[in-house]
């Protein structure tokens, strides 16, 4: 097409053009995105021959899916004619297509050749949060809302929630001076909340929502007091909140959505099931939630319902290895080992592929079938290397847990071959080391972690502890636990191990509190060995044959807790 003919047709296709394709591209366009981009600009008298020609090149490219071109015109002729129509075109174009830098300079050009429109300021507040620029953004949605437009200040607090705490605050100076003017805006009165949550002031935050009154009748507002009530361990003050709301809002689908994990998280699973339910048959197309109907019906044991919609979710091609996992799960659960097995075989590479190989390899374990599962555990190495390393991890707990130390033995140095860098491998190798009995060999796989990673908790504590339990190297051992003590204070392992060096140090009364903490926070046969032996050691032995008897009860098959009885009683029972 010569370029003469071009200007003769361009003032009836640039007006008539409703958007640059009839097929929208592959990638999602980006949440704001809500249509296809706008009309192309009407043609105006002022343009240039140029300026006219380069506009229809933009839509001609869009027609043909040069999106690239399109925009790059377009943004060229924005920032060249300084034209509402052209600006607002290039911006539409770059939202759609998800290019924020291009999103960012067309919004601010939009908005300053179009000072009067609302959509302008707030698309320019918007991208102006979006890239960090949260103060700026703020002082165009202020126009917003002077025009008594509708306004996104909870967009710009949630932008601005991550940043640092500089930012926040002086966000929050923003929110609080806007608030003076306009106390009940919603969207305003939920963004300090945010702000304020995110700065640790939980307390305040929920404190202000509950002061107004759109913290109790706006939706967005009245589920942040949920969260945050959640948050300060008021949960039960947060399920009559959300019924309430329910009642104000019944169709809003976040609300109930809400109202339905609460229900979970007080183990009221009958009531949240009704719940997922009747959001289910609100928005039947929506299969996350017939997933998640799903899944509370396997916590509440109903077997059929649950079987039913995983079913559904394969029929519907959707979360369909999710589905067959929890097949597996619910055969298993009914005693079906064969049709467990075959479920989990169907499940492929995402987040249920490695679960799925676990319990595979266990059912063919349990069976008798062991050479079956590594074989399994091979060939899937092969079909899938990017699970290769925990595949390896997987058949080697397998093997160990099977007592075949030397197979287990000679896989890690295998896998090691093939991941000499990797920590977990080292770890795992040094507890492996452990079980064999070679503690040196222990020491200096943990000593190259510690060498590496100098704050590995888990590292140091293993390494103390088994200095501290099978070395008379206490003082050493002391001083690695407590290190990882103070990376992780709360961490029952390393109380238990802090514990225990404080008895071969000596320090019976240190150590039985500590011990007392770690079985409080994990209930574990060794723990209570532990204590046990620190108790009887203080003279308490009534005490000690109560702590052993009940752990007993709970793990029978003991090993530790039975040598531990032996040792100091002479016998095998409390």
């Amino acid at each position: 097409m010569n370029k003469s003919l071009a200007l003769l047709t361009a003032l009836a296709l640039l007006g008539g053009c409703q958007a640059l394709s009839s097929r929208e591209p592959d990638a999602t366009p980006p949440a704001a995105v809500t249509d296809t981009p706008p009309a192309a600009p009407a043609p105006s008298a002022s343009f240039s021959p140029d300026t006219l020609y380069s506009l229809l090149v933009a839509e001609l490219a869009g027609q043909r899916d040069r999106f690239d071109i399109a925009l790059d015109n377009y943004v060229e002729q924005a920032r060249s004619t300084d034209d509402p129509a052209v600006t607002e075109r290039a911006y539409r174009i770059a939202e759609y297509l998800g290019a924020d830098d291009a999103a960012l300079e067309t919004a601010l050009l939009w908005a300053n050749s179009a000072e009067g429109n609302l959509d302008a300021q707030r698309a320019a507040a918007i991208q102006l949060a979006r890239a960090g620029r949260h103060e700026q953004g703020m002082l165009y949605m202020e126009q917003v809302l002077l025009a008594k437009g509708d306004t996104h200040f909870d967009f710009l607090a949630l932008t601005a929630a991550q940043t640092d705490p500089e930012t926040r605050a002086g966000l929050l100076q923003s929110f609080e001076r806007l608030l003076e003017r306009h106390p009940d805006n919603a969207q305003l009165l939920f963004g300090r909340a945010v702000l304020l949550q995110q700065d640790g002031r939980s307390e305040e935050a929920l404190a202000s929502l509950e002061q107004h009154p759109a913290g109790s009748r706006e939706v967005a507002p009245l589920l942040l007091r949920a969260r945050l009530l959640r948050s300060l361990q008021r949960g039960e003050e947060a399920l009559p909140l959300l019924k309430e709301g329910l009642r104000q809002h019944p169709d809003d689908k976040r609300l109930r959505l809400a109202y339905a994990r609460e229900l979970l998280e007080e183990q009221r699973l009958d009531e949240a099931r009704a719940q997922f339910r009747e959001l289910l048959q609100r928005f039947p197309e929506d299969d996350d939630l017939r997933l998640s109907l799903a899944l509370v019906s396997l916590e509440a044991k109903a077997w059929d319902d649950a079987r039913k919609l995983l079913r559904e979710l394969i029929e519907r091609d959707a979360h369909v290895d999710t589905a067959h996992f929890n097949l597996g799960r619910l055969a298993e659960q009914n005693g079906d080992s064969a049709a467990a097995l075959g479920e989990y075989a169907l499940v492929g590479p995402g987040n249920d592929f490695l679960p799925a190989q676990v319990r595979r390899t266990e059912l063919l374990v349990k069976a008798g079938r062991s050479a079956e599962a590594n074989r399994l555990l091979a060939s899937a190495r092969d079909s899938q290397p990017d699970y290769a390393l925990q595949l390896y991890l997987i058949e080697i707990e397998s093997l160990t847990n099977q007592e075949r130390l030397g197979d287990a033995w000679q896989l890690i140095t295998q896998a090691l071959e093939q991941y000499p860098d990797d920590l977990n491998l080292l770890y795992t190798r040094a507890m492996l080391a452990e079980k064999r009995g070679d503690l040196s060999g222990l020491e200096r796989d943990l000593r190259v972690i510690i060498e590496r990673e100098p704050d590995n908790a888990m590292a140091l504590n293993a390494l103390g502890y088994t200095l501290a339990d099978r070395t008379t190297r206490y003082a050493e051992a002391h001083a690695l636990i407590e290190k990882a003590y103070a990376l992780n204070p709360t961490d029952p392992a390393i109380l238990d191990s802090l514990g225990w060096v404080n008895y071969r140090l000596g320090n019976l009364a240190e150590a039985e509190k500590l011990l007392r903490q770690a079985l409080t926070r994990m209930p574990d046969h060794e723990v209570a060995a532990h204590l046990g032996e620190v108790l009887w050691a203080a003279g308490k032995q009534d005490e000690a044959r109560q702590v052993w008897r009940q752990a007993l009860a709970e793990t029978p098959d003991s090993a530790v807790l039975r040598d531990t009885l032996k040792r100091l009683t002479g016998k095998v029972k409390p």
